[in-house]
């Protein structure tokens, strides 16, 4: 049965709103495929606008994977801004897709990724504008399967009532895996319905399907267990893993978009997993093992998919990119290869003690020298113990006077306020740091025109890390401490003025330390907020902090807990936690014992380099380390040199 686009009825509403662009599709490498001739169709989301949604690489690669796979088709949605939300209920226009502006209501599959717990509420406005039932519990075999995915999906229970299932994990084999179980049903005629389909997908023990579990509370608030209440549902769900990057060099074709987006670039991951070991570091911890794409790989995504963009940087993509073993190879191998072409090759923020001027060299030898930015994350030594970030003052300085003396002039330097065990003197130790990469910036290049920019975010506790025991500081609690670190460089005559001092106030990290830690209470917060008109709550302009408390009590009414109880309160090593049922292949022992360290201020050290640490996902995944160097150049790939001449 053929599906009508929805363009007709939408063209109309577009002169009426904002950046209309975004809505109409046609991006260059964007697929539309013939929907009769496809068994299987997907609807993938990134809940968020357009520019934010657009360059996800994870989205990017799942839309490539599906739609290169016979007889199924895969097409992208992104979320509505307030404006054209307004019009689509008044004109009856459904959620719809960007590439053939089919509903999201006709598609198998409405997967959702999340990388931040912030686009919830914006996942209820697609689903109801979609006319989708917000509840799973309410929902029929003309429906959708509501699939998320993400980061945020190692937490799937405060939207366990508004999806059918969560994956964790890589998605590239999963999503291959759920389309021929999805196939497979449909050739027999659906039997069973909805829930023989979840059944199914939940028996694979790669899908958690929330239905299936039932939560048993303590009298006190805490979760007593999660029990499978049907037959062959496994009691704990494990998170997938693509061991040879080589093997999925996705996107192939990248998208390049119509409006202008947050990444105006061609990117490329260049290897997946960290085992750096920052306490803090959800993404660190549930991405092990550490797999590096080959450098030859490498070229040959950056070849084509230069060719197929037309980009002129290329984002060299991963958590700790300098860290690839192959990292000086491959920037100069790049950097030789687009000489001629001025293509400019960027990383994301460079650990201290993994910067060298010559990789920085190659960096900008083929676009513009920007500014360099470092992450040390804890203000003292003492904090940067605790977290497990271990890189000294003494190295920062080192560093940045080598940057300085080789002509950079700004440097960004990232922290964090509210880790744990921090007090006032910690936070304030990020101004001293400041002032002295300014003074050495001074001494090193003789002028005063050196800039250091100070960007501070609040620490949320995240699941599967060894602080997700930990007690969040309050909002008012960070505003203080941020208040004084403010007046504490404001105040200083010699240096105050060139720092550059940003940062976020508390409370947003509150309501994402809500979400992040939450149960399946949560779920009730989520709908009221949602009902209230709480839109793109990862956006200053439309977060409101009152709405989520007073969503909050409302929603808790009744439980005995509130948030505090979910945010600023310590969990004991006997707690059940909302995911504990869901595998990343941490040890729990050992994330504990990781956190008894962090009090006790003890490092440890990189297991890519050092003997087994025993945090369980190597065995538990059947896994392993995947590292260089492979002794191989960026060659065979054709090298342009001065003359113009292929060589």
């Amino acid at each position: 049965m053929t599906v009508e686009s929805v363009f007709p009825r939408l063209e109309a509403l577009l002169p009426h709103v904002q950046k209309p662009i975004q809505y109409v599709g046609g991006e260059l490498n964007s697929t539309v495929k013939d929907w009769d001739a496809c068994d299987v169709r997907w609807a993938l989301m990134y809940p968020d606008a357009y520019e934010v949604g657009l360059p996800n690489q994870g989205v990017m690669i799942l839309y490539e994977v599906l739609n290169e796979r016979e007889g199924v088709l895969a097409e992208r949605t992104y979320s509505v801004w307030p404006d054209l939300e307004a019009l689509m209920r008044e004109h009856d226009v459904p959620q719809f897709t960007v590439d053939a502006h089919r509903p999201v209501k006709a598609f198998d599959v409405f997967g959702l990724s999340f990388s931040t717990e912030l686009g919830y509420t914006n996942m209820l406005t697609a689903l109801d504008l979609a006319g989708i039932p917000l509840e799973a519990k309410d929902r029929t075999l003309d429906d959708p399967i509501v699939l998320a995915g993400g980061h945020a999906a190692f937490n799937p229970e405060p939207i366990a009532d508004f999806i059918d299932c969560a994956v964790v994990g890589d998605g590239e084999q999963a999503v291959l895996d759920i389309t021929e179980i999805i196939r497979a049903w449909k050739a027999e005629g659906r039997p069973g319905g909805r829930d023989e389909l979840l059944l199914r997908l939940a028996r694979t023990g790669g899908v958690y399907v929330p239905k299936f579990y039932d939560v048993e509370y303590l009298a006190d608030g805490r979760i007593g267990r999660v029990v499978p209440n049907a037959p062959g549902v496994p009691w704990r769900v494990s998170k997938h893993t693509v061991m040879d990057l080589d093997e999925w060099p996705y996107p192939k074709q990248p998208l390049v978009p119509l409006a202008e987006t947050v990444h105006e670039r061609m990117s490329v991951e260049i290897f997946r997993g960290c085992t750096r070991g920052c306490r803090f570091c959800q993404a660190g911890m549930i991405t092990r093992p550490v797999r590096e794409r080959s450098i030859t790989g490498i070229g040959e995504m950056v070849e084509r998919g230069l060719k197929a963009t037309g980009f002129e940087e290329v984002g060299l993509l991963s958590l700790s990119s300098a860290d690839h073993t192959e990292i000086g190879d491959i920037a100069k191998g790049l950097a030789d290869r687009y000489t001629e072409d001025k293509i400019g090759l960027s990383l994301p923020s460079t650990r201290v003690d993994a910067f060298n001027i010559d990789l920085a060299n190659e960096l900008s030898r083929n676009g513009r020298r920007s500014g360099l930015t470092f992450a040390p994350e804890g203000g003292s030594e003492r904090m940067r113990k605790v977290i497990n970030k271990m890189v000294s003052e003494e190295d920062l300085i080192r560093t940045v006077a080598t940057a300085y003396g080789n002509g950079w002039r700004q440097v960004k330097l990232y922290f964090m306020c509210g880790l744990p065990t921090e007090t006032d003197e910690d936070v304030l130790q990020i101004g001293e740091m400041a002032k002295n990469v300014i003074q050495k910036g001074r001494e090193v290049t003789g002028q005063n025109d050196i800039r250091c920019t100070v960007s501070i975010g609040g620490f949320v506790p995240k699941p599967h890390t060894p602080f997700q025991w930990a007690p969040q500081l309050s909002a008012e609690a960070t505003d203080a401490r941020l208040a004084k670190l403010r007046d504490s460089i404001r105040g200083d005559r010699k240096y105050g003025k060139n720092i550059g001092y940003r940062y976020h106030d508390g409370k947003p990290g509150i309501v994402e330390g809500l979400l992040s830690r939450g149960d399946r209470r949560v779920g009730a917060i989520i709908r009221e907020v949602y009902e209230d008109g709480g839109r793109f709550d990862g956006w200053r302009e439309y977060f409101s902090y009152d709405r989520w408390m007073a969503c909050a009590e409302k929603g808790l009414a009744g439980t005995g807990v509130d948030v505090d109880w979910y945010t600023t309160r310590e969990r004991t090593y006997e707690e059940v936690l909302p995911w504990d049922h869901l595998d990343s292949g941490l040890d729990k022992d050992w994330l504990w014992e990781d956190w008894q360290d962090a009090l006790e201020e003890v490092e440890v050290d990189d297991c890519r380099w050092t003997p087994c640490f025993d945090c369980g996902v190597c065995p538990q995944m059947d896994t392993a380390i995947q590292i260089g160097p492979t002794g191989k150049k960026m060659l065979p790939l054709t090298v342009v040199n001065a003359t113009g001449q292929q060589g």
